[in-house]
């Protein structure tokens, strides 16, 4: 069953920016990179960095913690840690890279609205 969300009107975002919000007791990431909107968990899923304090470059996410990178428009994964060599593979070896759970998002009239299921 599909449950979509206000979270914030258009206003409140400027291009470039991401916010946490809280929404239905879940931490969620918005973004807007110019006219369309993005919804993330605002966790990252390698160690629980709060991805809202990282950067946005175009739609790549990186977290503040050791640099992993995301694509808000599918949540797929473009690096998984900064870290590199032997340090990289025992990363990998404790918390295998997954990607990053994204949620669809609509804009009604100058409202932002995310599913949850």
């Amino acid at each position: 069953m599909e449950k979509w969300v206000e979270i914030l009107n258009t206003g409140e975002l400027k291009q470039g920016e991401m916010k946490s919000i809280d929404v239905s007791g879940k931490e969620i990431l918005v973004a807007r990179v110019g006219d369309n909107y993005y919804a993330a968990d605002n966790k990252c899923p390698h160690l629980g960095g709060k991805l809202s304090s990282g950067n946005l470059n175009g739609t790549v996410v990186t977290c503040p913690l050791h640099g992993s990178q995301f694509d808000l428009t599918n949540g797929d994964i473009i690096k998984w840690t900064n870290w590199s060599g032997v340090i990289s593979k025992l990363g990998n070896a404790i918390k295998s890279p997954r990607k990053l759970n994204i949620y669809p998002v609509k804009v009604e009239q100058d409202k932002v609205k995310v599913e949850l299921s």
